[in-house]
C-alpha cells in the first residue's frame, strides 16, 4: 500500500510537471491543419449569415444571444420555471424526408441595404453588389462581437442601423434580482438553429426564458455590481475591478507569465485614461471575479458562441461579462512583429466589457476588423472619450506641476532648448504630452525612479531659475531644497564648495518662512514666489534677497478678478507653463490662470496678476489618471527625464 501511494504521488508530481513545462514554452512552431480554418465568405448565403451575424440587416441582442452552433450547457440549477407554459405541439410531419437540392440564396431588398451599409462603413464602393472587395473586406479578421447591437429598448424590425462610432450600448440583465432585457428577434441563419416557437403567450415570454436560459450559463453577479448610466445603460459600479485569466483557459501558444502580462498591459491602458482600476487577483472565489478571460477552440469554456478556427474571429466579449480568444489563432506578445497581437486584441475585447461599441474610425482600437500596427499601440482620442462618457474623466489633485526644460542638438547641429510638462502627486509622477492633450503611454511612474536622489514622496515645488546668468532647478520638500544635475540626471549631493544637499531653506533663501506649500519663480521680475498658508513672500534671485513688504497675502499679490473666485491659501501648486505662456495656481481639482500681459493689453482693466475665475484641471490637463498598484511596477522604460 504505501509503495503504491508513493507511485502515485510520483504519478501527480510527473504530471504537473509536465503541465508546467508545457505552458511555458513558445508553441510558435506548431502548424495548424487545414480542417482548423474559417470557411470564407463568398456567396450570397455566406454574406448574409455574416451580415445577420454583425447586426447590419438589423442589429442584435449579443448579451442574450441563443448558443450559436454549440450544446446547451447542462447546469446544476433547475431551469426556469416557465418553460412549460409556452411549449405546444409541433406540426405533424412525414418520418422519411427527401433532401432538397441546395440553391443560392437570390439577394432580397433588406441584404441589399445590409450590404450597402457595410460597404459605407468600410469605404467601399457602396454598389450594393457582393463583389471582390466586399468579400475581402468580410473576411479580413475580426471581432466576434456584432457591429451592431440592440438596445434594450428595441423592437425588432423597426430598430434603425447607423455607421457613427456613438452605437447604443445595451444593458446587461441579472438573473438573482429577474431583470428582464427586451431584445429583438435574431436574424441569424435558421440552418444553424431555430428557436422558432409560437404559442398564445406572445414572444416576450420565450425571449425572457432564453435570456434567462443565456444568464444560467453566465455566472451570476450582484446588483450592487452595477449602476444606471443614462447615456449608456449599466455600467461597473466599482471602483476597482478584479480580473482573472482562467487556469483552463491557458493559451497553448505563449507561456503564461507572457500571457498574464499582456493582459496586465491592456488592462492598465484603459486605466490610463479613466477613473476605473484593474486588480489580478488569483486567490479570492470565482464568484468574487469581475472579469474572467480565458483561450478556447471551437466550442470552448461553456461559451454560448463557438469559435470558427484559424482566420476570421479572434475573440469575443460581453458587456460587463467575460472574454474569451480563439487559440486556434497564432497569438503573440506586443514586441513581436509576426502572428496576432494578444495585446491589441485584449485591448479591443476589453472595451466592450466596459461597454463600448464598435468604433468605425481609423486609428481606435475599437474598430471591428483586426488590423496590424506597429508595437506603439495606444488609445485613440475617440476611445479615450467613449469611455469616459460612460465612467467620467480622471479628477486629481497635484502637488508639483512643472515644466523641465533641456537642450539638445538640432537637425542642423545647432543648440535647440526643449521641455517636457511633469505632475507630481503622492510618489508618482506623469509626463503630459500637450502636443496630444494626454500623458505619456506608460506613466506613471515612480518619482524615486525616474528623477534620483530627491525625496521619493509628497514633493512641495519646484523652480527652474533661468536668467542671463543663471541656470539651475531646485525642488522643495519641507525645510530643504535640491538641486537637481540635469546632465547626470540625479539630484547633487554636495554644491563647488563642498557643502552637503539637501539644505535648509532658511540657509539658501534668508528671510523665506519654511515649510513651504508650494513655490515658481517668475521670469518676468526674477523673483522666487514662496506659497505658505494665505501668505507668499517674493525672494529676488538677482540681489539673493528677500523682496521688501513681503509677505503680503496671496488676495493682495494675485487679486481675484471675479469676487469670491479665489483659492485664498493653502495651495497645492504654481506652474509656469511653457507651451501656454502662463502661470496657474492650482488647490484641490481645479486651477486658477493668471491674467498675462497680453490678456492686460486686451482689456487694460484688468489687475496685474489677477486671477481668472477657476476651472477643472480635467478641463485642460486630460487624463491624468491612477493605475491600481499591482500595475505600477511593470518595467516600464520612462525613466527619463526628456
Amino acid at each position: 500500500m504505501v509503495c503504491l501511494s508513493f507511485l502515485l504521488s510520483m504519478l501527480l508530481l510527473y504530471l504537473a510537471e509536465a503541465e508546467k513545462l508545457y505552458h511555458s514554452r513558445d508553441h510558435s512552431d506548431i502548424h495548424l491543419s487545414p480542417g482548423s480554418q474559417a470557411g470564407p465568405i463568398l456567396t450570397f448565403k455566406s454574406a448574409k449569415q455574416y451580415l445577420a451575424r454583425y447586426g447590419w440587416i438589423k442589429p442584435v441582442n449579443w448579451e442574450s444571444l441563443e448558443y450559436h452552433n454549440v450544446l446547451l450547457p447542462q447546469e446544476k440549477d433547475p431551469a426556469p420555471p416557465d418553460i412549460l407554459s409556452f411549449m405546444s405541439e409541433g406540426q405533424s410531419i412525414g418520418r422519411y424526408i427527401t433532401d432538397m437540392p441546395p440553391t443560392e440564396l437570390t439577394p432580397d431588398p433588406s441584404f441589399i441595404n445590409a450590404l450597402k451599409l457595410f460597404q459605407e462603413a468600410n469605404s467601399l464602393p457602396v454598389t450594393g453588389l457582393l463583389d471582390s472587395v466586399t468579400k475581402e473586406a468580410m473576411n479580413r479578421p475580426r471581432c466576434g462581437v456584432p457591429d451592431h447591437e440592440a438596445s434594450p429598448e428595441g423592437k425588432g424590425p423597426d430598430n434603425s442601423i447607423g455607421v457613427s462610432w456613438n452605437s447604443t450600448l445595451e444593458s446587461h440583465s441579472n438573473v438573482e434580482n429577474d431583470t428582464v432585457i427586451k431584445s429583438s428577434d435574431q436574424s441569424i441563419d435558421t440552418s444553424s438553429f431555430n428557436y422558432n416557437i409560437s404559442n398564445s403567450m406572445g414572444q416576450h415570454r420565450e425571449r425572457r426564458f432564453l435570456q434567462k436560459l443565456v444568464d444560467y450559463s453566465h455566472r451570476k453577479r450582484r446588483a450592487a455590481d452595477y449602476i444606471e448610466n443614462n447615456t449608456n445603460g449599466l455600467r461597473f459600479s466599482k471602483a476597482t475591478l478584479k480580473w482573472r485569466l482562467l487556469g483552463e483557459g491557458y493559451s497553448a501558444w505563449l507561456p503564461i507569465d507572457d500571457q498574464r502580462y499582456t493582459l496586465k498591459q491592456a488592462f492598465r491602458m484603459w486605466s490610463e485614461v479613466m477613473p476605473l482600476n484593474f486588480e489580478e487577483d488569483l486567490t479570492s472565489q470565482a464568484s468574487e471575479i469581475d472579469i474572467k478571460l480565458g483561450f478556447g477552440t471551437r466550442r470552448h469554456l461553456g461559451c454560448s458562441q463557438a469559435f470558427d478556427g484559424t482566420g476570421q474571429v479572434f475573440a469575443h466579449a460581453w458587456h460587463l461579462g467575460d472574454i474569451h480568444f480563439d487559440d486556434d489563432e497564432h497569438f503573440v506578445p506586443p514586441k513581436s512583429d509576426q502572428g496576432i497581437s494578444l495585446l491589441k486584441v485584449a485591448v479591443h475585447e476589453i472595451g466592450h466589457v466596459l461597454g463600448l461599441s464598435h468604433i468605425n474610425r481609423p486609428g481606435s482600437v475599437m474598430q471591428a476588423n483586426y488590423i496590424p500596427q506597429d508595437s506603439n499601440l495606444e488609445l485613440d482620442w475617440m476611445d479615450r472619450k467613449a469611455v469616459q462618457q460612460i465612467y467620467g474623466a480622471c479628477e486629481n489633485s497635484f502637488s508639483t506641476v512643472f515644466d523641465w526644460v533641456y537642450k539638445e542638438m538640432n537637425q542642423f547641429g545647432e543648440p535647440a532648448y526643449r521641455f517636457n510638462t511633469y505632475f507630481f502627486r503622492n510618489s508618482w509622477y506623469w509626463m503630459y504630452e500637450n502636443h496630444s492633450n494626454r500623458t505619456r503611454y506608460g506613466d506613471p511612474n515612480l518619482v524615486g525612479v525616474g528623477w534620483r536622489g530627491i525625496p521619493p514622496t509628497d514633493l512641495d515645488g519646484f523652480v527652474h531659475i533661468w536668467t542671463w546668468n543663471k541656470d539651475y532647478t531646485l525642488f522643495f520638500k519641507g525645510t530643504q531644497y535640491w538641486r537637481y544635475d540635469s546632465e547626470n540626471d540625479q539630484a547633487y549631493t554636495e554644491d563647488s564648495q563642498g557643502g552637503a544637499y539637501p539644505k535648509l531653506i532658511s540657509d539658501g533663501f534668508p528671510g523665506i518662512p519654511s515649510p513651504i506649500d508650494t513655490v515658481f519663480f517668475d521670469k518676468r521680475d526674477h523673483n522666487i514666489y514662496f506659497f505658505r498658508g494665505n501668505n507668499v513672500t517674493a525672494f529676488n534671485v538677482d540681489l539673493h534677497s528677500k523682496v521688501a513688504g513681503y509677505p503680503k497675502r496671496i488676495t493682495d499679490v494675485f487679486p481675484a478678478v471675479v469676487f469670491a473666485d479665489h483659492p485664498v491659501g493653502n495651495l497645492n501648486a504654481a506652474y509656469f507653463s511653457y507651451y501656454y505662456q502662463s502661470i496657474y495656481l492650482f488647490k484641490d481639482r481645479v486651477f486658477w490662470k493668471v491674467v498675462d500681459d497680453k490678456e492686460r493689453l486686451a482689456n487694460p482693466a484688468l489687475p496685474y496678476n489677477g486671477l481668472l475665475p477657476h476651472h477643472r484641471i480635467s478641463e485642460q490637463w486630460f487624463d491624468i489618471c491612477d493605475v491600481h498598484p499591482s500595475m505600477l511596477n511593470m518595467g516600464s522604460t520612462n525613466t527619463d527625464n526628456t
